[in-house]
């Protein structure tokens, strides 16, 4: 990744049209990965994890997880938290 991307994801993590819900910088920079699209080919997100987080996929999956049942992460993005709460269950479904 470049340093302007570095910025991004970092800007996005901050940015002023969410509000302060107490979420840890680290919880806003996953969810504002989990915002953006991801149809740059296999392996990008992983990348991207390991790369602007400093984090393993498996362990990134895990806070991911708990982040979606923390009210806090719902207070700060409604709309990824959901859609991602319907995909778990769908696949939660499929199993």
């Amino acid at each position: 990744m470049t340093d302007a991307q570095d910025d991004d994801a970092r800007d996005a993590a901050q940015d002023d049209t969410f509000p302060d819900t107490g979420l840890s910088e680290r919880d806003r920079a996953i969810l504002a990965l989990e915002r953006r699209d991801w149809v740059t080919g296999p392996g990008a997100k992983e990348r991207a994890v390991r790369e602007q987080l400093g984090l393993v996929p498996v362990r990134y999956y895990q806070l991911l997880n708990a982040l979606l049942d923390d009210p806090r992460a719902l207070a700060h993005d409604p709309v990824t938290v959901n859609r991602l709460r319907r995909v778990r269950e769908s696949r939660r479904g499929e199993r």
